[in-house]
C-alpha cells in the first residue's frame, strides 16, 4: 500500500484530534494527565493506563509548552490546535520516512 506523506499526515492529524478529543470525553480525563486518576471508575483506569504511552508520545514533548500558555487565562484555544498540528506534522512525516524506508530496505533485500 502505497500512500503519499501528505495524505499521510492528514490523517495523522485527524486520527490524533480524534484520540484527543475521545480520551477527554469518554474517560474524563485532561490532556495533560497520562495515567487514571483514582475519582475514574476501573475501566477508566485500566484504559487511561494502557492508552498513557500514545498519550505521553502525542502531547508528552507539548506539556512544558501548554503550562507555560495555560498562566495566561486569554490563550486561544486554536493556538493551542495550531501547535499540536505543528508538532503532529512533524513528528508524522519523519514516520512516514522512517516507514518507507524500512519498508524499502525490506522489499529490496
Amino acid at each position: 500500500m502505497n500512500i503519499s506523506r501528505t495524505t499521510f499526515v492528514i490523517l495523522f492529524l485527524v486520527f490524533g484530534f480524534a484520540f484527543i478529543a475521545l480520551t477527554g470525553a469518554v474517560l474524563n480525563q485532561p490532556p495533560e494527565s497520562f495515567l487514571g486518576a483514582e475519582s475514574q471508575g476501573v475501566w477508566k483506569s485500566v484504559a487511561s493506563t494502557v492508552l498513557s504511552p500514545i498519550k505521553i508520545v502525542l502531547i508528552g514533548p507539548m506539556l512544558p509548552f501548554i503550562n507555560f500558555l495555560h498562566r495566561d487565562p486569554d490563550t486561544p484555544p486554536p493556538f493551542f490546535l495550531a501547535m499540536f498540528a505543528v508538532y503532529w506534522s512533524v513528528l508524522a512525516a519523519s514516520l512516514h520516512f522512517f516507514l518507507r524506508k524500512f519498508r524499502h530496505r525490506q522489499f529490496s533485500a
